[in-house]
């Protein structure tokens, strides 16, 4: 297995933080350091600053409904980090991210494959989130979410929208630009005053209360597979 993959499945990093790891002289196999492109043999001795790192023969899925508040970072540093929420016994890392004053759905895992295949740009996946605006809505506000807000120096992909009620509706998108709900409405007009995810590809908030998490599935998680076109492997 090539040092990248094993840095990323042992949950230390992604695959690109991993080759940044191992060029800056970090990484070791067995004592020595590691180049990029090395490979790792089962049984070899992996180290990162000194610190010993394995893949978990079990891999876990989490879905937590993270409150406003917590902070999606897996520096332990922080207080009110996303990790110490679920408590788990090996290092687990948010799958993407969710702004500090946002709630709702957030997905962890150690199988750091898996975080690539979710958050490639190109899947397309859905996300869906419920919003709450601080102005009535109407047609035009709903019409210019759903074909694309210049935000970032970019126009926003299509996305679906429904309103709920007078200041709620329903977005899903297929793309994850920073703050980007935020500063979409922003751009028209409006300032959120509630955001909260419900759904990520086929895994659902449903009413897990906010700060409780649970572990996905078989169901969910072979649907996550399929959808994926993902082959999970066990070191």
């Amino acid at each position: 297995m090539r040092i990248n993959k094993f840095i990323s499945e042992a949950g230390a990093a992604s695959r690109r933080g991993a080759d940044r790891l191992v060029e800056s002289g970090k990484v070791t196999i067995n004592g020595k350091k590691a180049k990029i492109g090395a490979q790792v043999e089962p049984g070899d001795d992996v180290r990162i600053n000194g610190n010993q790192i394995y893949i978990p023969r079990n891999t876990v899925y989490i879905a937590l409904n993270k409150p406003v508040g917590i902070t999606s970072t897996t520096e332990k540093d922080v207080k009110g980090n996303v990790v110490d929420m679920v408590n788990q016994p090996f290092r687990v890392f948010h799958i993407g991210r969710l702004d500090k004053d946002s709630e709702g759905l957030i997905l962890l895992t150690n199988d750091g494959d898996i975080v690539n295949e979710i958050l490639r740009s190109e899947g397309k996946h859905e996300k869906e989130y419920i919003v709450s605006v601080d102005r009535p809505i109407n047609d035009e506000f709903l019409k210019q979410m759903s074909e694309g807000v210049e935000i970032l120096g970019t126009t926003t992909l299509p996305a679906k929208t429904e309103q709920l009620s007078k200041y709620d509706f329903k977005l899903i998108l297929t793309q994850g630009l920073n703050r980007q709900i935020r500063r979409m409405c922003e751009a028209l007009g409006y300032n959120v005053l509630r955001l909260q995810r419900i759904r990520i590809m086929n895994i659902e908030l449903g009413n897990m209360p906010a700060g409780q998490w649970r572990y996905l599935s078989k169901k969910e998680k072979n649907q996550l597979f399929r959808d994926l076109d993902y082959d999970p492997k066990e070191w």
